[in-house]
């Protein structure tokens, strides 16, 4: 009897493994599906439904691993800014103090492209929505605070030096204004000047 029990369990879990897969895949088509419509369409056109014909699956298959529309945007923000985050890591990974120019522009790029402006959209419909606003300020404060770590690491600074957490803060705070210029004109010319000072003002700052 044992050894009959042992091989269903083995046939059991043999027939879960793909059932968890397309799960995961399935999952991770409409977040990465939100992310686009969010940027695409803003919040108003970003329905549930559109976001399902997107990633090619059913509404309910969406709801199933998203029950709620706040649920699956605030869920898609955050799992892109963390994929977001292990790409810029994986730029420099031995560390880049020697290149700060690199590590500003790479930063910079971080609020330029899809993500930002689908965050955007989100921290606007929030501002309007009392249910999704503090869903949203608890997610960017998470991100905020791992952006900041990546970019201390990244830029070899020291936090106990009295000015150095501000001119970091800085820096990503210059990095978003440049996102919000972006949005409008493509702004590089005056993107890579502003980089280029930065950088140099950052060697100053941090030695």
């Amino acid at each position: 009897m044992g050894g009959v029990s042992t091989v269903g369990d083995r046939v059991d879990r043999t027939d879960r493994v793909p059932k968890q897969d397309r799960s995961r895949v399935t999952r991770q088509r409409l977040l990465e599906a939100a992310v686009a419509c969010l940027a695409e369409h803003g919040w108003a056109g970003s329905t549930v439904s559109v976001v399902a014909e997107r990633a090619g699956v059913s509404r309910g298959a969406a709801q199933h691993h998203f029950p709620t529309r706040e649920d699956l945007f605030t869920a898609a923000v955050e799992y892109v800014a963390e994929e977001r985050s292990t790409a810029l890591r994986d730029l420099f990974p031995d560390g880049a103090a020697g290149d700060r120019r690199a590590v500003v522009s790479a930063l910079v790029d971080l609020y330029t492209g899809p993500l930002f402006r689908a965050a955007l959209h989100l921290w606007v419909a929030a501002s309007n929505e009392e249910q999704l606003r503090p869903r949203v300020t608890e997610l960017e404060a998470r991100v905020g605070r791992e952006t900041h770590r990546i970019a201390v690491d990244l830029l070899g600074a020291d936090e106990t030096r009295p000015g150095v957490r501000e001119t970091v803060q800085g820096l990503l705070d210059m990095a978003r204004g440049l996102g919000l210029a972006n949005l409008l004109t493509d702004d590089a010319t005056r993107r890579d000047r502003v980089v280029a000072q930065w950088a140099g003002l950052l060697e100053e700052t941090l030695g």
